[in-house]
């Protein structure tokens, strides 16, 4: 599946030439990620957005969302938004920060690099 290379270029534009966000072809078609975690994609003309588990339900009331479901089930944390939903710069800025903000807290979040458990 190939992906809107337009809105491949409105993403690289947003992002700049920041070092944290690496770009990798997944899913057939291409993912940001910010320090090895994915934020964003596109999936044909489909922004792929990573939302934090907080704010799935709002946004999933919202236009033009839907759950990713790539693979026939959804994937948990993701959304696809279809072109209506980022069509001018700010709302495509506003979809980049919130998965950008979904992957920091990922990389951040408990659970990264082994146990948690506590020694005394």
């Amino acid at each position: 599946m190939a992906y809107d290379d337009k809105l491949a270029n409105r993403i690289r534009r947003t992002f700049g030439a920041r070092r944290d966000i690496v770009e990798r072809r997944m899913f057939g078609g291409l993912a940001f990620l910010y320090r090895g975690r994915m934020c964003c994609g596109i999936i044909g003309s489909d922004l792929m957005v990573r939302v934090a588990d907080d704010e799935f339900a709002v946004v999933m009331r919202g236009r033009h969302t839907r759950p990713m479901d790539f693979t026939g089930r959804p994937l948990k944390g993701f959304v696809y938004v279809s072109p209506p939903g980022f069509r001018t710069t700010a709302t495509l800025r506003t979809w980049l920060s919130r998965g950008e903000r979904a992957a920091q807290a990922k990389v951040a979040g408990p659970g990264k690099g082994g146990s948690t458990r506590r020694t005394a």
